[in-house]
């Protein structure tokens, strides 16, 4: 660890420490304060502990996380110190095994994201309010990065602050590229929280500690050499061409590159076919899907979209043509980095963390591919684990 010439942190906490629950810290803007951002804790849900953290660098009346060299761009250098001064008081507080939430607002913002993608197995979860990520600044923005850590995200269309460019470049990342379960929040705002946008944080912070309190943490990221016995070959493959577009607000709609109808029907009628499966109307999606349900299978309640019916995907449509599905968290984190599929907002919040969007198949090869995705969601169900061949 590095040394820092930062003094101890000044922490403000919404009632007593309970080491039990899990902690929301809240990360100031730019010349701001720990008192301010405190404010924001009796409006947000019960059981956990709120604190806020005061900046370590003084800067106009306030304080800041790091230097900057222009708006949103942080100095990699005063950002790694920040971080290393951050993560010895974090694990004073929560050592392993209490989990950790992060909300940031404006400059507090970036440094959630830089804390976040420098190491995401140590977070829960993070919102990125009314502020960029830190490209540039020495945290890696690759690929799958925030594999299986849901994201909140709420951005203001009059924001004259933050860069216009690095709104967006955040806005696109974390919905497509991070691979985070990424629920987002647009408004016609400037820079501040508006009701609106704390009314959704507040339903995902919830949602989110309701998740965390029940399940088991599972390490975040993609891992290494997941296995697929129900795909040719054992691996798959990556995706050609670009990700479709998909809509970010609920119901999630691929939008672009659709299935044609012919391959839609093929992949139905061979998912539809798999052991003890019946189809009809989906229980949680759009008029028009149709669900996939294996009524009394052994697996857990995880490996279904609806576990009251036992429904564990669906087809939508076929103006969408996408599927959505349960996955075991290694599966869907490795479906999103070969660029298949995307988490849906509301996995590991809402929804089991597994729950994935998968792009309809545009040709007889995908169809393998996506028919074996399928039946890898069916062997999750079922209870089994087929072993590679």
């Amino acid at each position: 660890m590095m040394s820092t010439p930062f003094e101890a942190p000044v922490v403000a906490f919404h009632g007593a420490d309970d080491p039990e629950q899990p902690l929301v810290v809240l990360l100031h803007g730019r010349g701001s304060h720990e008192r301010e951002i405190i404010s924001l804790a009796p409006h947000l849900p019960p059981g956990a502990t709120y604190a806020a953290v005061r900046a370590p660098i003084a800067e106009g009346g306030g304080y800041a996380w790091f230097a900057n060299r222009g708006i949103g761009r942080p100095v990699a250098e005063s950002l790694a110190a920040t971080m290393a001064w951050f993560r010895t008081w974090l694990d004073e507080i929560a050592p392993d095994g209490r989990p950790v939430i992060l909300v940031g607002f404006s400059g507090g913002a970036a440094f959630a994201g830089g804390l976040v993608l420098a190491d995401p197995g140590r977070y829960a979860g993070a919102a990125i309010l009314y502020g960029t990520l830190p490209f540039g600044a020495g945290v890696p923005t690759t690929p799958s990065r925030l594999a299986q850590v849901p994201v909140f995200a709420a951005q203001g269309d009059s924001d004259h602050v933050i860069p216009r460019e690095l709104l967006d470049r955040t806005w696109s990342y974390l919905h497509t590229e991070s691979g985070a379960p990424t629920q987002g929040h647009r408004d016609p705002g400037g820079h501040g929280i508006t009701p609106a946008a704390l009314h959704q944080l507040v339903g995902w912070l919830h949602a989110r500690l309701e998740h965390v309190r029940a399940h088991e943490a599972i390490p975040a990221g993609v891992l290494p050499d997941v296995e697929w016995p129900t795909v040719p070959g054992g691996r798959l493959p990556d995706r050609a061409g670009r990700r479709p577009e998909v809509s970010w607000q609920i119901p999630q709609q691929q939008l672009s590159d659709t299935s044609p109808a012919a391959i839609q029907e093929r992949l139905f009628a061979r998912s539809s076919s798999l052991a003890g499966v019946t189809s009809g109307p989906s229980r949680i999606s759009v008029p028009g899907a149709r669900g996939l349900v294996l009524g009394g299978a052994a697996g857990p309640d995880e490996a279904f979209l609806v576990p009251e019916v036992r429904e564990f995907a669906h087809l939508h449509p076929e103006y969408d043509g996408s599927l959505h599905l349960a996955l075991p968290p290694a599966q869907a984190a490795d479906l999103v980095a070969h660029g298949w599929g995307t988490p849906h907002p509301w996995a590991g919040s809402r929804l089991t963390l597994g729950f994935t969007m998968v792009f309809g198949p545009r040709d007889e090869e995908e169809l393998e591919v996506v028919a074996g995705i399928v039946s890898a969601s069916h062997a999750y169900a079922s209870g089994t684990v087929p072993t590679p061949a």
